[in-house]
């Protein structure tokens, strides 16, 4: 006779730091995204662009479960960071791209962050590749102490990105803010 497993009593549980696994980005142009991501952030493509239709397949079905029906369809490519962070890029078929959709006052994700030494290179190369800055130069944190720097960006398809030029906890670590 087979034991039965127990299920921790996640009461009793103490909390712990999940990874962080992955994040969806809808883009408006699959092939322009996962070639911006690429050649101006150096992800890696694991997955190139694929169309998943409504259907009874398992993608299919775990999409519906997360759209509702009447979705029909999308594309999607799947990067990856150099950090294993996960990115799914998607790409609907009555997708928007309104000329300003930063809305950071919404509930939800409004940017996601990078950290390259060299942010000032990479913040130019990614105005060279159509995007733009949403500050004019980057700041300090600790001016004249340290030299942990920040900035933020927009891609060619309007989604926010934050350069740092350390890791995160060395920005925040011992009063950023003060």
């Amino acid at each position: 006779m087979a034991e039965t497993q127990k299920v921790p009593n996640t009461e009793t549980q103490q909390a712990y730091p999940r990874a962080f696994s992955h994040i969806g980005i809808s883009v408006p142009d699959l092939e322009k995204a996962v070639e911006f991501y690429s050649e101006v952030l150096g992800w890696y493509t694991i997955m190139t662009p694929t169309k998943v239709v409504e259907d009874d397949s398992a993608i299919g079905q775990m999409s519906t479960d997360v759209f509702g029906k009447g979705w029909g369809s999308y594309r999607i490519a799947h990067m990856s960071t150099s950090d294993k962070v996960g990115i799914e890029l998607f790409e609907f078929k009555n997708q928007k791209n309104p000329d300003n959709n930063f809305k950071y006052w919404e509930t939800g994700v409004f940017h996601f962050a990078v950290q390259d030494p060299n942010l000032e290179e990479l913040a130019q190369k990614i105005v060279d590749a159509g995007g733009k800055r949403r500050m004019d130069k980057p700041r300090f944190y600790y001016p004249g102490d340290k030299p942990y720097r920040m900035i933020y960006m927009e891609d060619p398809f309007g989604n926010i990105i934050e350069i740092y030029s350390h890791s995160y906890e060395l920005h925040y670590a011992n009063g950023a803010y003060q």
